[in-house]
């Protein structure tokens, strides 16, 4: 807006205001606005901020950024979950007007007589003062003024206190404000950390049941998962996601490998949600009940892990809605119900929904399940493309959920267009997945990180390396090599990522050439691993993807992602990143080959200041991966070798 001042470009404001912009608990939030007027007199701002409760904060001073650009910025730190709000003040500054003007002509020489109004001027300015300063300070102020006007002192010393420093930082604290022209009132959302950071670990508890004495997999329960948990914990991983875990429709199961008829003992895809045992609300029977489910949330809590459920809004052909509720399916022309299809993939198993037939009776459904599941102690939904359902839904759906279970979380898996994913973030979705997993190269990966970051203010990415539907070529062709580059890229690029269980036995064979579908996929019959025996033998990725969650964890710096910054280094084949955290100091930097199968040596070029350091001064760095100690400054010499170590994970501080 403009008013007196000119105050516009404010900044978080999503879509101009019209949603909240993002933070979470303990984030230090950048706010900036550019904010001018007329001539050449001083402006200034501040931005006002309320809690949640209405409760008012202390008042912000923001500061000019760089010069000639009229852009002024602050930091704000939310300590609570909730719906915050902000207002950016403008305002004419007269005293620092003053003060330039009475030093600018003091330098050029100008006597007392040349200077009366200005003397005068500055007394009416500091009377005004006055009344904002406390009452304990308010002396110096009127000893100011009263210097200013004594004309048995020289000039020097009239001008004297009103130009000294302590005077200054106290009239800047409590400053004189004219014109005060005001924005809109801005939202701001507000979650627990988890929305921001987190490792995820996905796995099938159908898959946990091992084998039986004739080496045919078993149907695992929840008594089976939850004897992963400690493994998965171990690892140093916070969320368990379960893709669906209700009953799994009959009517066209899915065989083996996406097999359009599926023999009597398949188990059937997951995602083909309800038959006769129940639908969205109910637990697959094989699996155990509610009640297993229930110790099965409680025993992952107790080891700190938390369990995300698969959202997944479709129906298999017998789910009990079909029955009950035609009116919520699309319907041919011959009066069948139309099936999912993605051409050329068809999903005859499964009948997507229709919101617009009966939205008040399928939005109310919807609502249910999520708080039935809610009650039950799940706190993550990972949503099954949501991109398929209308957005006006969503936006209602995830709000009214806040409104009375603030910290519940969405991760959206929208692998489609920008417009689409970037307006599910902007309308309420926690977290999103993203191009992550076919961005490989070096200017790739830059280029979209840094999209990530400018969209912090909504949008919350979430590395995934692989999942049930995704095995890159990279992964398939670039051996162990490239599934350490990938999970490096993943924990350290991004603070929340994520592994489908199987990426720490290097699982990498596809269904076919130029597929990324798994061989044997998980989705449709149970996949039983040995990690006990892959770590014993030595083939197990599980201690790297330890020392990684380890650097996680104990680096402030790597949970945030506005503070991601990419460094120079000669070879395209290494990438070069660093995050440092203003408020703790803690810096890490990383330097990473991509290239899978050769070692690789170049330079860096490191932007030291971006680490917290002078230009001049010498890093004192311990890689995280090795224990290893270097000492670098701006010009430094590199040489990785993928099959010993792809990365230095540096710990830096500066000499």
């Amino acid at each position: 807006m403009t008013g007196r001042l000119g105050l516009i470009d404010v900044s978080p404001a999503v879509s101009g205001g019209r949603y909240p912009a993002r933070a979470v608990v303990g984030e230090r939030l950048p706010v900036a606005a550019t904010v001018f007027r007329e001539g050449h007199e001083a402006v200034a701002a501040s931005v006002t901020w309320r809690a949640p409760d209405g409760g008012r904060m202390p008042t912000v001073r923001m500061v000019p950024g760089v010069p000639g650009t009229d852009r002024w910025h602050a930091t704000i730190t939310p300590t609570s979950q909730g719906m915050w709000t902000y207002v950016i003040e403008a305002w004419g500054d007269p005293l620092t007007t003053w003060w330039h003007a009475i030093e600018v002509k003091l330098a050029a020489g100008q006597d007392v007589d040349e200077l009366g109004n200005d003397l005068a001027a500055g007394v009416l300015l500091l009377e005004r003062a006055v009344r904002a300063v406390p009452k304990e300070r308010q002396a110096e102020v009127r000893a100011a003024a009263e210097a200013l006007q004594s004309e048995s002192l020289s000039l020097a010393e009239r001008v004297a206190p009103a130009l000294a420093d302590p005077t200054r930082e106290l009239l800047y604290a409590h400053p004189v404000r004219e014109w005060v022209t005001r924005s809109r009132r801005y939202e701001l959302w507000v979650d627990r950390p988890r929305a921001l950071h987190g490792a995820w670990y996905e796995l099938f508890p159908r898959s946990t049941g091992g084998w039986d004495q004739a080496g045919r997999p078993v149907h695992g329960t929840f008594a089976t998962t939850a004897k992963e948990l400690p493994r998965i914990a171990a690892m140093g991983f916070e969320v368990v996601y379960l893709p669906p875990i209700h009953p799994i429709g009959a009517v066209h199961r899915k065989g083996p490998n996406n097999a359009l008829v599926a023999q009597p003992d398949d188990v059937g895809s997951p995602w083909a949600i309800g038959s006769a045992e129940g639908g969205h609300d109910a637990i697959h029977p094989e699996l155990g009940t509610l009640a297993d489910f229930d110790d099965f949330v409680a025993h992952a809590r107790r080891l700190g892990l938390e369990v995300a459920l698969d959202l997944a809004l479709q129906c298999a052909p017998d789910h009990p809605w079909v029955r009950q509720h035609p009116e919520w399916f699309a319907a041919k022309p011959d009066g069948s119900i139309a099936y999912a299809e993605n051409p050329p993939k068809k999903y005859q198993d499964i009948y997507p929904l229709n919101f617009d037939t009966d939205p008040q009776g399928l939005y109310a459904e919807v609502y249910r399940v999520v708080k039935h599941w809610i009650d039950h102690g799940v706190r993550i939904f990972r949503v099954d493309n949501p991109h398929t359902k209308p957005l006006n839904f969503w936006h209602w759906l995830i709000w009214r959920i806040k409104q009375s279970d603030p910290d519940v979380l969405f991760l959206a898996e929208a692998f489609t267009q920008p417009a689409m994913m970037h307006t599910l973030a902007r309308v309420g979705f926690t977290q999103s997945y993203t191009y992550f997993t076919w961005r490989t190269t070096k200017w790739e990966l830059e280029e979209y990180c840094r999209e990530l970051v400018a969209a912090a203010d909504y949008m919350r990415p979430n590395f995934f390396t692989n999942t049930p539907d995704i095995l890159h070529e990279s992964l398939q062709h670039g051996g162990a090599p490239m599934f350490r580059i990938r999970a490096v890229l993943a924990s350290l690029l991004s603070p929340s990522y994520g592994v489908y269980s199987g990426y720490e036995l290097f699982e990498n064979v596809a269904r076919e050439p130029g597929s990324e579908e798994y061989l044997n996929s998980e989705k449709f019959q149970l996949r039983p691993r040995d990690y006990a025996a892959a770590e014993a033998a030595g083939t197990s990725m599980a201690p790297y993807l330890t020392r990684l969650n380890g650097a996680r964890r104990r680096h402030p710096a790597l949970r945030q992602l506005r503070n991601l910054r990419f460094h120079q280094v000669d070879d395209d084949a290494l990438i070069c990143w660093s995050k440092h955290d203003d408020a703790t100091g803690d810096t890490v930097l990383v330097v990473l080959t991509l290239d899978p199968h050769h070692p690789r040596e170049s330079m860096t070029r490191i932007d030291l200041p971006l680490l917290g350091a002078d230009w001049h001064q010498r890093l004192e760095l311990q890689d995280e991966m090795t224990g290893a100690h270097y000492d670098w400054g701006q010009r430094n010499y590199v040489r990785l070798d993928p099959h010993v170590e792809p990365a230095h994970v540096f710990s830096v501080r500066p000499r």
